[in-house]
């Protein structure tokens, strides 16, 4: 979000405001968070893990390839990342039993649709900045009520 808020209205704000969301996040939920019970994944998650993360470090300069290259729209990688980024958590949301990933990656990929109909168009570099301002903001949240979404319920939450 820093990075992306330097070409948007405001991006002074926009900086402050993340700042102060991150450090929020990691005192409220990392630092004081509650506890999540879950147990350690198996090795069928961890394999959707590694081929998840292998497939997105795979797309993300091939696709950023036929943008900068083939399409002449190098403003649009940054909306590329955003949608690769996103659909990589899809699996993790039933190989993790988590379902809080499939609404994150649900919410990235329409993030970076919507950035890429403001962006592909005109390469525009303002569109493609607020695509990534706005992931940062889902980001964000996610970040701060995932926990809480993905916990086990105990006995005390009854």
């Amino acid at each position: 979000m820093f990075v992306n808020a330097g070409v948007v209205p405001f991006s002074s704000v926009w900086r402050i405001l993340a700042a102060l969301a991150f450090a929020a996040i990691m005192w409220f939920v990392v630092l004081r968070g509650p506890e999540v019970h879950q147990e350690p994944p198996s090795r069928r998650a961890l394999r959707i893990y590694g081929f998840s993360v292998v497939a997105m470090l795979i797309a993300i300069p091939l696709g950023a390839s036929v943008l900068i290259n083939v399409l002449d729209r190098p403003n649009a990688v940054l909306v590329w990342v955003i949608f690769v980024v996103g659909a990589h958590f899809w699996p993790f949301a039933r190989a993790f039993e988590l379902p809080v990933f499939g609404w994150l990656s649900a919410s990235l990929v329409l993030v970076a649709v919507i950035g890429a109909i403001a962006t592909v168009p005109s390469d525009s570099q303002v569109a493609a900045g607020w695509t990534g301002v706005v992931a940062g903001l889902v980001l964000l949240v996610f970040s701060a009520v995932g926990p809480a979404l993905s916990r086990t319920p105990t006995a005390e939450d009854v």
